[in-house]
């Protein structure tokens, strides 16, 4: 398909250039092309400038530019086209050259009678542009040399900036560092307690029996050091690093007087206090981590951590990549996140697919029994989902849809277990969202915090008591329908003289089905002698008017 009209979008405007040499001419001198649009000389005579239209200021540009990376074809840049292309006839279109695949489809929303190449559909095209982008200083009438190098600069640091821009409180990339800061840890800490372990244990091997936990042996290798020290003196310092349990310290004592390790010179000693001392701020730090993390994630995903955890919500948020990217994953996505080359093996050998992923490490998976695991799993999926989305896009932190949701799960485990009915869902979701409501100052004229908090199924307080209005409405006009345009007196009316009415028949001795019953038979009786009459009646006029 030959081009007949290529866009530049640059950094200084918009500009639209008129192919003299068309693509049926050029698609097989490729190569030609090429090296045509390396030269100024040779590049101008294959395309004609017909328009350009300037950004007003830095603002303009950055936004066109932000329009332009999400594929929208802003006011602006539809004025342009719209006065720069001709109108197409249904006959013949317009063929336009843009560089981006998602302009290029809105721009063909917009215009119906132009067709969009880019540089991924015709190599030409893009050779074009690449030759519209090198060139653009010269081609481009009324600028100065180095006019679109500043341009490209300051919008370069002005999008840069806008894209990177984020709250301070609400910034889920020190979650993601945290969570894999403490995952090093864990290995790295794991890694030296073992060695710790085993570099003391020539020297003190019976220690290892008494105490097996890691941050506790490197604390009293440290306070031990060398076992010929220990005497009953040691026995209180002792007790308050095994949680002040005397027993404990004393069997160290007693071990180490019936010892059967092997002495260690002052110099070996140092290395190794030195490395147990590493080991222990670095446990030290590890819980400092941890608290951090526990403190960030009830400020930026509040609902998530409630529900599952800060740990398993901080690697869900980690693996997802972000928060936004979370809330973005289906309750299916969730569910698997983490265990993917599980689910593309089972996919290839045809296999069974795997039920959770990160999620496992919940203690409600870890409740269920062995053949609700599935359900709870794909249960708890949805409801991290609804509180990821809750976290992400509501502006006001809180807990209160995360313990909704947790209780949710809950009740759903106790009706594996026992058959008992759980709550519904809108039930649970409409008293979260009446608890948060509760806690901000709807009253207050100018707070708008109640309008931002929206429910679990993204719907706001306001417009779920406008659907039950309507649903109200529909009710009574249904009937109102039913029981016709009659006034409430006029009913209460007839409601009475029905009652009188059955009152007499039954004073009279008169069954009222037996009256009604002949009531109706004879209104039967008199349509059908009238009907017969009105024939009668109709047939004699007939003959008598052939008659005549």
């Amino acid at each position: 398909m030959s081009v007949d009209y290529l866009l530049h979008e640059s950094s200084v405007g918009y500009a639209v250039f008129k192919v003299r040499m068309q693509a049926d001419t050029v698609g097989n001198r490729l190569k030609e092309v090429q090296e045509q649009s390396q030269d100024l000389a040779k590049f101008g005579k294959m395309v004609e400038l017909v328009s350009f239209a300037p950004f007003q200021g830095a603002s303009q540009a950055l936004e066109n530019a932000n329009e332009i990376s999400e594929g929208i074809v802003s006011e602006y840049l539809k004025t342009v086209l719209e006065a720069n292309l001709p109108k197409a006839s249904k006959k013949k279109k317009t063929t336009l050259g843009v560089t981006d695949r998602n302009l290029a489809g809105s721009i063909k929303a917009e215009f119906p009678n132009v067709d969009c190449e880019t540089g991924e559909t015709s190599e030409v095209v893009a050779d074009l542009l690449r030759g519209l982008r090198l060139h653009a200083g010269k081609l481009l009438k009324g600028l100065q040399d180095g006019d679109v190098e500043r341009a490209q600069l300051g919008l370069g640091h002005a999008y840069s900036r806008a894209k990177v821009k984020f709250s301070v409180q609400k910034n889920d990339n020190h979650i993601i560092q945290a969570i894999a800061t403490i995952d090093h840890l864990d290995k790295a800490v794991n890694t030296f307690s073992m060695r710790v372990r085993e570099w003391y244990g020539w020297h003190f091997p019976e220690l290892i029996k008494i105490v097996s936990e890691n941050f506790k042996y490197a604390q009293l290798a440290m306070f031990i050091k060398d076992k010929k020290t220990l005497s009953e003196d040691s026995l209180h310092d002792l007790a308050a690093i095994v949680d002040d349990d005397e027993a404990i310290a004393r069997s160290i004592i007693d071990a180490a007087r019936v010892s059967m390790g092997q002495d260690i010179s002052p110099v070996d000693m140092e290395n190794v206090m030195a490395f147990a001392e590493r080991v222990v701020s670095l446990t030290k730090y590890r819980k400092s981590l941890g608290n951090y993390l526990v403190t960030k994630m009830g400020i930026v995903a509040p609902n998530l951590a409630a529900l599952i955890g800060e740990t398993v919500g901080a690697r869900l948020i980690s693996h997802a990549g972000s928060l936004t990217n979370l809330a973005k994953y289906p309750a299916s996505t969730v569910q698997i996140l983490g265990a993917e080359k599980a689910l593309f093996r089972a996919l290839k050998t045809k296999g069974n697919t795997p039920k959770y992923g990160l999620i496992y490490h919940s203690s409600f998976i870890g409740r269920a029994g062995q053949k609700n695991k599935g359900r709870i799993s794909r249960f708890l999926a949805n409801k991290t989902s609804i509180a990821s989305r809750i976290d992400n896009f509501s502006e006001a932190p809180t807990t209160k849809f995360g313990e909704a949701l947790k209780a949710q799960v809950e009740e759903r485990l106790n009706f594996y277990a026992t058959g008992e009915a759980p709550t519904k869902n809108e039930l649970a979701m409409q008293a979260a969202m009446n608890a948060v409501l509760g806690d901000i100052n709807v009253e207050d004229p100018t707070s708008h915090a109640a309008e931002d908090v929206e429910m679990a199924d993204g719907v706001t307080s306001q417009a779920t008591e406008q659907k039950l209005r309507e649903k109200k409405d529909k009710k009574e006009k249904k009937s109102r329908k039913s029981e016709g345009p009659v006034d409430a007196d006029d009913a209460v009316d007839a409601a009475a003289e029905k009652k009188d009415k059955k009152k007499k028949r039954k004073s009279e001795g008169v069954e009222v089905d037996d009256e009604d019953k002949k009531s109706k038979k004879e209104k039967k009786e008199k349509r059908r002698h009238s009907e017969v009459a009105q024939e009668e009646e109709g047939s004699k006029k007939k003959k008598s008017r052939k008659s005549m």
